[in-house]
């Protein structure tokens, strides 16, 4: 889970991190209340609040261009604010399709001396978090590394003793620190490494860490992702969740503890297990096709979840075909099988379904398909139900 930039600046500053001052809005009406707690002859910034990356190079659909400017006066900074609320920005991270923008930031412009790149994040490989921290902030990480790998300093963290004052030296002192500065980064690093730790995130990126021309380490932007897992040690954070950004079709799956992504293609797939979805979808594309989900009921998913996967998969108007692929362990096949007759009742199923049950139960769940009445396809191995649901897709779509 992700939280909006506003939200993560907050979670900082209670661990000591220094941010730039901001007000957050959510409509017209707060304007000139959340201006006037900035001093007359301060530079604004106005920043659409998004979970997307490239915000100030994004264009909006009323053909505003930029989802983060700079103002000179609180005139400007309503002004450039009245166009941004409301309206879609669209990003290189958004898609064509853009995210409306239902909160914006007004926030203190620094004077800015360097920007630098600071994230802390989970190295799967080594099993231990791991530091990124480079002198070139401000701009996509990935160029950096091109370009300029000796620009990026790395350091992991043993996560039974957390990190050290050497390892916060190390990065520091890397990045070219001294004086009251330097100070004023290792308490950042603290700082930021207790939110990754205490708060159990995926991600805390600070893009770009700033000094000022006044010496002070200043974090301009956060971004900060959970573990999913972890969220009901921390209904606080759990509680800044904003669904507005997320996939309706997703928000849905979770309310049924169903482990659900929406993709681009057209054939949905309902499987148990993560490993078997993948696999699912990469044979789907191997025989021409395009998955339209990433959708995994689990091992212990009963009927009632079950028939909430086929509502969620059948409300998406571009499914133009289902694949069911079940290998019955702890899930047992009569179990989908029930499912599959229960949605069917509620909810009229009018595209092809292959389905391939394997393993606990399978006699059974085949006899409750076949005296269901459903119209639908069988199919013996994993390769064949994928052919037939790809074949049968193109059938329709010709």
């Amino acid at each position: 889970m992700n939280i909006q930039e506003y939200h993560a600046k907050a979670l900082l500053a209670q661990y000591g991190v220094t941010v730039s001052k901001g007000v957050a809005v959510q409509s017209e009406n707060e304007f000139d209340q959340a201006l006037s707690q900035f001093p007359d002859d301060d530079i604004i910034v106005v920043k659409s609040q998004i979970l997307a990356g490239g915000r100030g190079k994004g264009v909006f659909k009323n053909g505003f261009q930029g989802g983060v400017k700079l103002t000179r006066s609180k005139r400007e900074a309503k002004r450039v604010a009245e166009k941004m609320l409301g309206n879609t920005l669209v990003t290189p991270q958004t898609g064509p399709a853009g995210r409306k923008v239902r909160t914006l930031y007004f926030t203190h412009a620094e004077n800015i001396a360097h920007e630098y790149y600071l994230a802390i994040l989970m190295d799967r490989e080594a099993a231990k978090p791991v530091i990124i921290a480079s002198s070139e902030g401000g701009v996509d990480i990935e160029e950096v590394a091109t370009n300029s790998p000796e620009k990026i300093t790395k350091v992991h963290v043993d996560p039974t003793r957390g990190l050290q004052p050497y390892q916060a030296r190390q990065i520091a002192f890397g990045l070219g620190f001294s004086g009251s500065a330097f100070a004023g980064m290792l308490k950042s690093l603290e700082g930021l490494y207790q939110v990754f730790w205490d708060k159990d995130a995926s991600l805390v990126e600070i893009n770009p860490l700033v000094l000022t021309r006044e010496g002070t380490v200043v974090a301009l932007d956060a971004k900060i992702g959970f573990d999913d897992n972890a969220l009901f040690r921390h209904p606080e954070i759990a509680a800044l969740r904003d669904l507005n950004e997320e996939d309706e079709k997703e928000v849905e799956a979770s309310k049924h503890n169903l482990s659900y992504i929406s993709l681009d293609g057209n054939i949905a797939c309902l499987v148990n297990g993560a490993g078997l979805a993948m696999s699912t979808m990469d044979i789907i594309k191997y025989f021409g096709g395009e998955p339209a989900n990433f959708l995994d009921v689990g091992g212990g998913a009963d009927t009632e979840q079950v028939t909430a996967a086929f509502k969620i998969i059948l409300s998406d108007p571009k499914v133009k075909g289902i694949l069911v692929n079940i290998f019955g362990g702890i899930m047992k096949c009569d179990t989908i099988a029930r499912g599959i007759i229960a949605a069917a009742r509620s909810v009229e199923i009018t595209v092809p379904l292959v389905v391939r049950l394997e393993g606990t139960h399978v006699e059974l769940g085949q006899e409750l398909l076949a005296r269901s009445g459903l119209s639908l396809v069988s199919a013996d191995s994993l390769a064949d139900a994928a052919e037939k649901i790809v074949n049968l897709v193109r059938e329709d779509s010709s």
